[in-house]
């Protein structure tokens, strides 16, 4: 089965994560079939880089993703639309 999941990069203590589509027996840094996103927890204000296309196409055939990643998502899609609504207000305004 194929589940969707954080593999670990980046120093010690400078974690960097990449959202990916991986065989569920593989390990944590094992072979991924596709990087789907980018999570960054120690830039000014996380960063979260997601391919809603790609998320969306592996859920489709099946993939099943972690509570980590559930949760990542969910995070992206709020701070996405925040910044959406300020952009909206910034040209409001201006």
């Amino acid at each position: 089965m194929v589940k969707i999941r954080l593999m670990r990069a980046g120093a010690k203590s400078r974690p960097y994560y990449r959202l990916i589509a991986i065989d569920e027996r593989a390990p944590r840094d094992g072979r991924k079939l596709e990087e789907l996103g980018t999570y960054d927890p120690i830039a000014k204000g996380p960063q979260i880089k997601l391919n809603g296309e790609k998320i969306t196409k592996w859920v489709s055939r099946g993939a099943q993703m972690s509570p980590a990643a559930k949760a990542l998502i969910k995070r992206g899609k709020k701070l996405e639309a925040t910044l959406l609504a300020a952009a909206a207000a910034s040209q409001a305004t201006a």
